[in-house]
């Protein structure tokens, strides 16, 4: 889920592709001012933007700060290992592939359906090396083999709020366990006002992870409006200084905290545990008109 300069303006357009998928009722909708790129839209919220012609564009403001995360994670162009939990329309996977060519990726995505109408109308690169498995994303995640991933990324929503099981200690442990010891793990995650779902989940990182940072609109952080925010986790130094640039000078900049601010920022949150887990809140209707 996301939002996207483009999102508004797509649905004038015309000439959308609209199926039901399991997850509700998928739109495709062309977008005017790129001749193969769509949104994908899931009951009214926007969920993807996807440039067939150029893969390595970014429309949403949480995938372009993503991006940021894919690039840092290793020397530039180097291939990795990435594990996509949550596909839309796989916009974060074609990213890779464009990018560092080479890769090796898996994506979980449940909505089987979804995963049919995106294959048949926005294929993926021939040269794509990306397994695409229905499943959910807990599930499908336990059968990454043992530090076998450079990245894992969590972007799942279902029904625009990400599901309990997906926000807790134990699934993080998963998470650890699939990751090489120097991986990196970056989740989207959305909250409002009061923000208690976001400092829980970075209380939830930190007992789980040495480093943190994340990546938000400061509208966001101060608790004005709902949005997304990009949590950033490994046991190795992130690249704080590089992500703070790259996020300042995004067409909607966005802050970058670490360390003691983050922290502070957690006002003593506890970390989440599979007991304790609930979905994340969801989003009022007027975030996507």
């Amino acid at each position: 889920m996301g939002r996207s300069r483009n999102a508004r303006r797509a649905r004038a357009v015309g000439a959308a592709v609209v199926e039901p998928v399991d997850g509700g009722l998928a739109e495709l909708v062309p977008d005017r001012d790129r001749a193969r790129a769509w949104t994908l839209f899931i009951d009214g919220a926007p969920q993807s933007h996807v440039d067939l012609d150029d893969p390595a564009y970014l429309d949403f403001e949480y995938q372009r700060r993503l991006g940021h995360v894919v690039d840092l994670a290793a020397p530039p162009g180097r291939p990795v290992h990435a594990v996509h939990l949550g596909g839309g329309a796989f916009t974060l996977a074609r990213y890779v592939a464009a990018t560092r060519p080479r890769s090796t990726q898996q994506v979980v995505e449940r909505d089987a359906a979804l995963v049919q109408l995106v294959r048949r109308e926005l294929p993926l690169a021939a040269n794509a090396r990306v397994r695409v498995r229905s499943a959910d994303a807990r599930a499908g995640l336990a059968k990454v083999p043992d530090g076998w991933a450079d990245l894992v990324v969590a972007d799942v929503f279902s029904g625009a709020r990400t599901p309990a099981h997906l926000t807790s200690t134990e699934f993080l442990d998963e998470v650890r366990r699939a990751l090489r010891p120097d991986g990196v793990y970056a989740a989207n995650l959305a909250d409002g006002p009061p923000l208690a779902h976001l400092r829980g989940q970075i209380a939830t990182a930190a007992a789980r992870f040495g480093e943190l940072a994340l990546i938000a609109d400061p509208a966001v952080l101060r608790g004005r409006r709902f949005g997304n925010a990009v949590l950033v986790a490994a046991d190795q130094p992130l690249p704080v200084a590089e992500l703070t640039r790259r996020a300042a000078s995004d067409p909607h900049p966005a802050r970058v905290e670490h360390g003691r601010t983050l922290t502070d920022f957690t006002g003593g949150a506890p970390a989440v545990t599979d007991a304790a887990a609930v979905a994340s809140p969801a989003p009022p209707p007027s975030v996507f008109r």
